[in-house]
């Protein structure tokens, strides 16, 4: 497979893939294909197709594959920002937010991800699952706004509002911790958790989460 990611801040992600190839995807991000690409939908097994709906994603994988010769399949970002082709490896698997995960080779599996303390994990929203990548291929990542990137060292933590957290290392600790004080939480408008990441390993941000963005219009809009 080889691609080619294009047209920034509303990116486009465009995989040549040879005879026979796939590419997988679960939120219906296709945007155009050659006419070769044929399209099946799997829910890959009744435990993934749960774990994947209990993370927020489809119970679904459209699976795309180039039948009689190569082929040609594009996927599309939902939101300004940017895609982030990342490797997989058995070795070297990755953790995304719930709605990160745009497509990937279908040597890509997918699994939900629990963080540490589960109770306060629920209460925090939105960052109490997340999404693990394994397996081995190229995935291609949905990134919010402009992505930043900190590669932490053993024991090095930082401290991030739940809706920036785009994606880290598998190697790296996730726990959930309330904000301190009643003053904070009532008038700081900063909410209620915020997410604690522990190296080592890579930590990419997000500027822009898409929940923030609706808040934002949201709170501008005439009420009825």
């Amino acid at each position: 497979m080889r691609y080619n990611i294009t047209g920034e801040p509303m990116p486009v992600v465009i995989c040549d893939v040879d005879a026979n190839e796939s590419m997988i995807t679960e939120k219906g991000s296709m945007v155009w294909m050659s006419p070769n690409m044929e399209m099946q939908t799997s829910a890959g097994g009744i435990g993934k197709a749960f774990g994947r709906m209990f993370s927020g994603e489809s119970m679904f994988q459209n699976i795309y594959t180039a039948k009689g010769g190569p082929g040609m399949i594009a996927f599309a970002s939902s939101f300004p920002g940017s895609i982030r082709a990342v490797e997989i490896t058995p070795d070297r698997p990755i953790v995304v937010q719930k709605s990160g995960f745009l497509a990937s080779e279908q040597g890509v599996e997918l699994s939900v991800f629990f963080q540490k303390k589960g109770m306060s994990g629920f209460f925090s929203g939105e960052g109490f699952i997340l999404q693990k990548l394994s397996g081995h291929g190229t995935a291609f990542l949905e990134i919010d706004g402009s992505a930043v990137e900190y590669d932490l060292a053993p024991g090095q933590q930082i401290v991030i509002d739940t809706g920036n957290l785009a994606m880290i290392d598998a190697t790296c600790s996730v726990d959930v911790q309330s904000v301190k004080g009643v003053k904070n939480v009532l008038f700081g408008g900063e909410g209620l958790f915020n997410t604690v990441v522990t190296g080592p390993g890579r930590v990419v941000l997000q500027t822009m989460p898409i929940s923030n963005f609706a808040g934002a219009i949201a709170a501008i809009l005439p009420s009825k």
